[in-house]
C-alpha cells in the first residue's frame, strides 16, 4: 500500500476512534458489545487494518453515529483504490488508460478542470497530444503505443461538442509558456485555444502567475472534477481517485477561489496572444 493511501487509512482510524470515545465507549466496551476481538478494534484505529462497510456500520450503529456512515463508507472505498501507480495504470500502453477517462467524462454532465504547467488534454492538438504522451513513455518506460494513445484522445475530445455537458477550465499562465514539442506544436497549441473559447459549453479561464494567493489558495497539482462524485489528482508517480465527499467539498473549494484569480474573455485572449508572440 503507498504511503499517502496508508496516512488515508490511519486517517480513517483516527475519525473512529473519536466517534467511539465521544458515545463514552472504550475498546473493550465497543469490542465486547459487537462481539469482536478488541484487537479488531485496536488494528482498525491505529491503521493497521481496513475495516469494511459492513464494519463502518456496525461502528456508528454503536456508538450513536448513523449520520457518518455515508462519508465512512465512501472513505472505506477509497482507501484502497485511490492511489493506483502510474506503472501498473499503464502497464499496456497510453490508449487504455485515455480509453477510461472516455467514460468518466461522458457520464459527468459538470466537469471543472484545474492544470497549471500544461494545457488539459480535452483541448490539445495531436502533435502536441502526442509530445506530452511520449514523454510519459520515456519517463515511466511502458510501451510504446503513441499513436494510438493520442487517437483515443481525439475521441475524448468529442464530448465537448455532443451531450449537454458543460465544461469549466482553468489553465496556469505557465502552461501558456511550457515548451512542448516545439515552437510549431506550441503556435498551433496556442492558436488551438484561442478557437476553443468559442465553443459555447466552454468557461475556459487562465490565471496569471501573479493571481492565486491573494484569494486564500495556492495553486498546486492539476485536478479534474466529475461532477461532485470524482477528483482525478495526476502525480509524478501516480494517479489518485478522490471519492469522499469531504475532500471533494475541498476541491470545489479550491477550484471556486481559483476562477476569482483567472481572468476570461479579451483579457484570457491577451494572455495567450502575449504567450504566442514570444515563440519567435
Amino acid at each position: 500500500m503507498s504511503s499517502q493511501a496508508q496516512q488515508a487509512r490511519e486517517a480513517l482510524g483516527a475519525r473512529l476512534r473519536e466517534l467511539r470515545r465521544d458515545a463514552g465507549l472504550t475498546g473493550r466496551a465497543l469490542s465486547s458489545a459487537v462481539g469482536w476481538q478488541l484487537s479488531k478494534v485496536s488494528k482498525i484505529e491505529h491503521g493497521k487494518q481496513t475495516p469494511t462497510e459492513a464494519d463502518i456500520r456496525v461502528w456508528c450503529q454503536h456508538c450513536g453515529a448513523d449520520a457518518d456512515v455515508a462519508d465512512l463508507v465512501a472513505t472505506v472505498r477509497a482507501v484502497e483504490a485511490m492511489w493506483m501507480e502510474w506503472r501498473r495504470i499503464l502497464h499496456s500502453g497510453t490508449r487504455r488508460r485515455q480509453r477510461t477517462s472516455i467514460g468518466l467524462y461522458e457520464k459527468a454532465r459538470q466537469i471543472r478542470v484545474y492544470e497549471p504547467s500544461v494545457i488539459w488534454g480535452t483541448l490539445q492538438t495531436p502533435e502536441y497530444a502526442a509530445a506530452v504522451l511520449r514523454t510519459g513513455v520515456d519517463f515511466h518506460q511502458i510501451p510504446d503505443d503513441v499513436e494510438a494513445g493520442v487517437a483515443a484522445r481525439m475521441e475524448r475530445q468529442q464530448t465537448l461538442y455532443r451531450g449537454d455537458r458543460r465544461f469549466s477550465a482553468l489553465l496556469g499562465e505557465q502552461a501558456l509558456y511550457t515548451r512542448v514539442g516545439g515552437t510549431e506544436v506550441m503556435a498551433a497549441q496556442l492558436d488551438r485555444l484561442l478557437v476553443a473559447m468559442a465553443v459555447p459549453r466552454l468557461s475556459l479561464g487562465i490565471i496569471p502567475l501573479a493571481g492565486p494567493a491573494e484569494h486564500g489558495v495556492l495553486p498546486g497539482e492539476g485536478f479534474v472534477m466529475f461532477d461532485d462524485q470524482v477528483v482525478m489528482v495526476e502525480t509524478v508517480s501516480a494517479e489518485l481517485t478522490i471519492t469522499q465527499p469531504r475532500e471533494i467539498a475541498l476541491y470545489s473549494k479550491a477550484f471556486m477561489l481559483l476562477q476569482k484569480s483567472a481572468v476570461y474573455g479579451r483579457d484570457a485572449r491577451t494572455l495567450i496572444a502575449r504567450a504566442r508572440s514570444t515563440l519567435y
